[in-house]
């Protein structure tokens, strides 16, 4: 990856005009808090594995270790991630406990970073 240093301005000059609607739209520090520990959830491959497993159906942690090659212990921790964070949600039939996403949101996010990875560089 090419490493490029970024530029900055030769003289230092604020623009209040847009300091002042950066001010009265940044949301408060703890929604950013929030925001920043949501997108922590996705910095993990196995819980990114999950939930592509869950583009496609409602499955049991069973089906899930053997789709993903894991034991029922490590989906399963990754899966109390996910709950706690509303990206999935789970229903119990019987003995065994389904997994789907939580809702279309969760498509959104996924499908948004992967169109944002693939695109080519500009400038």
């Amino acid at each position: 990856m090419e490493r490029k240093e970024v530029e900055c301005c030769e003289s230092f000059e604020l623009h209040e005009n847009l300091l002042k609607i950066v001010r009265e739209t940044m949301p408060e520090e703890t929604e950013l808090y929030d925001l920043a520990e949501l997108f922590k959830v996705f910095g993990d491959s196995t819980r990114i594995r999950i939930l592509f497993v869950l583009f496609e159906a409602e499955v049991c942690v069973c089906d899930l270790a053997s789709a993903l090659n894991m034991t029922q212990s490590a989906i399963s921790h990754q899966l109390r991630i996910l709950k706690q964070n509303k990206l999935v949600k789970s229903r119990r039939e019987g003995k065994s406990v389904f997994y789907s996403l939580a809702d279309d949101h969760v498509r959104t996010i996924i499908n948004q970073g992967r169109e944002h990875i693939e695109e080519e560089p500009r400038g």
